[in-house]
């Protein structure tokens, strides 16, 4: 059966090592699944593919060994996945009779988030469902994962744009007993006892949370949430690395709108002789101040926000011969 590649690849089915057979690639945004499609997505496998389903590393499912030729039948039958999971959140397709229009932009990742886990800091599927609106669907290959707090379980310093959940700790001087729990429980050093206080080091602090758990007064207590944004961490075949922060202290709003100018970004400076460039090279080669420019215009950045003015990224280069 003769194929567009380049068409199937967009339409998020996959060429395979087997010419005949394709893998269907299922969006599931923060990783948070209704079990009402479970039953649509084993039917899919059972009936066309080999009866297996692989979850992917970003949290979705590919449903493996479908011939080419029920490419439409089973786009047809996902459209209530993409009607929960992407219309239903505000995401625009045209025609969801006829799969996915992008596959460039992958899954947004996100960990449990504060639904389960007592150390997020914030709803991270809600926040994931307003990243996928904001940026699907597009054809540009970009990595976004987003974690509750900087415990990072999802893997954020991987990603192209990694979205850290931080909260700032709000000291009450009269609760405190002087017991240091705090002080020895902050993974950053930033508390300090004086005699008569607790003194924090904002610079130091990231916003994790553990002295404001650990305190058995609520003189320490969760305050604000912020977000940390890191960037352009990356696996593969090419100097994998882990990402750098760019930005700390920083709100929603801002975290959306350097999504959303990230692919201004993209578009504005990508090589377009080449059949494609990841975003972690085009970064590299225009740098940082550039970067900067392109991702902040249009945010207004609060006082307490702070911005790096420069990263030296680790990593390594496979050796060659």
């Amino acid at each position: 059966m003769a194929i567009d590649a380049k068409k199937v690849i967009k339409n998020a089915w996959r060429i395979t090592k087997d010419p005949e057979l394709s893998c269907l690639r299922i969006r599931v945004p923060g990783g948070h699944l209704p079990v009402k499609y479970l039953s649509l997505i084993q039917e899919i496998a059972d009936r066309y593919g080999n009866g297996t389903v692989h979850i992917t590393t970003r949290q979705g499912f590919e449903i493996p060994g479908i011939p080419f030729k029920y490419m439409d039948e089973v786009n047809a039958m996902i459209e209530p996945i993409l009607e929960g999971l992407e219309i239903s959140k505000g995401v625009k397709i045209d025609d969801s009779t006829k799969g996915y229009p992008a596959a460039g932009t992958r899954n947004v990742c996100a960990c449990i988030g504060e639904r389960v886990c007592p150390k997020a800091a914030f709803d991270t599927t809600a926040l994931a469902w307003e990243v996928e609106r904001t940026i699907y669907p597009n054809d540009y290959h970009v990595k976004i994962a987003i974690t509750g707090c900087p415990n990072d379980c999802v893997k954020a310093h991987t990603q192209d744009i990694g979205i850290i959940g931080q909260i700032e700790p709000v000291y009450e001087a009269a609760k405190c007993v002087g017991c240091r729990l705090c002080v020895k429980k902050c993974p950053a050093g930033a508390l300090t006892w004086t005699g008569k206080e607790i003194v924090r080091d904002a610079d130091r602090c990231i916003g994790c949370g553990d002295c404001a758990d650990s305190c058995p007064k609520s003189a320490l207590s969760r305050g604000e949430q912020y977000f940390r944004v890191v960037i352009m961490g990356r696996t593969g075949k090419k100097n994998p690395r882990m990402a750098r922060t760019f930005l700390q202290w920083v709100d929603r709003d801002t975290v959306l709108k350097l999504c959303r100018n990230l692919y201004s970004f993209i578009d504005k400076y990508i090589n377009k002789s080449l059949p494609k460039e990841h975003v972690g090279y085009i970064f590299d080669r225009t740098g940082l101040h550039t970067f900067k420019e392109e991702v902040l215009k249009g945010v207004t950045l609060s006082p307490k926000a702070k911005v790096v003015q420069h990263i030296e990224f680790g990593g390594y280069t496979y050796k060659q011969g």
